[in-house]
């Protein structure tokens, strides 16, 4: 058995997702900050069947991350899928003349170090396996940059640019990168960016292996 790695563990888009792959057979790790937190997901996963773990750490801390994923790889199994979906703190969605160089300290360590510290971790373990996932979440900032939104703006393309470059650099190991860029917000109601239609999406990118950008849905100028 392998296992599917949640990095930003919420109610939302991330529960979903650690249902659906669950559903599929692996166990889950759930990766947030709060211990609480995870403890009430993990119990809400176990409802369904799904056997799911959760190891706290903060993405903004490449220490702690570091641990819980190996962590979570020796308690529960190989890492075979890692996602990346954390959500933003406000704070980072500044307007562009508004913005230091210092502001952009926490919104590169979320969306470079931390990705890079995960997917770093994780490697070894797939490498093993002979095969893994790598699924990396963003706004459509990352893609449209927008001036009210600099340092996701900024954050998200360096982001996109370091799966991009997973993507091809680990294809002939059978290690598959992809990025699913979600315009707009996540709502139960909508047709293609609700929790469970995601998830399922996310799924997909996982399954079918077909290219590195895909979107929820289009981007609005």
């Amino acid at each position: 058995m392998t296992t599917f790695a949640l990095v930003g563990a919420g109610p939302g888009l991330g529960l979903a997702t650690a249902r659906r792959f669950g559903a599929a057979g692996h166990t889950v790790a759930l990766v947030s900050r709060s211990a609480a937190h995870l403890e009430e997901l993990a119990a809400e996963l176990a409802r369904d069947n799904v056997q799911a773990q959760g190891f706290a750490a903060d993405v903004l801390d490449p220490a702690s991350l570091t641990a819980a994923l190996r962590t979570a790889s020796d308690a529960l199994g190989p890492i075979e899928i890692l996602q990346y979906s954390p959500v933003p703190r406000p704070d980072f969605m500044q307007p562009v003349l508004d913005t230091s160089a210092d502001d952009l300290e926490a919104p590169l360590a979320f969306s470079v170090k931390g990705p890079v510290t995960c997917v770093n971790a994780a490697l070894p373990g797939m490498r093993a396996l002979g095969r893994g996932t790598l699924l990396f979440v963003n706004g459509g900032s990352a893609v449209r940059p927008h001036p009210d939104r600099a340092g996701t703006s900024i954050a998200f393309a360096a982001e996109s640019a370091y799966a991009r470059m997973l993507h091809d650099a680990l294809a002939p190991e059978n290690i598959h990168a992809a990025q699913l860029i979600i315009p707009g917000a996540i709502r139960p109601d909508a047709e293609h960016s609700s929790p469970d239609v995601l998830a399922q999406r996310l799924y997909d990118i996982h399954h079918k292996r077909d290219g590195f950008r895909h979107y929820a849905e289009p981007v609005p100028d």
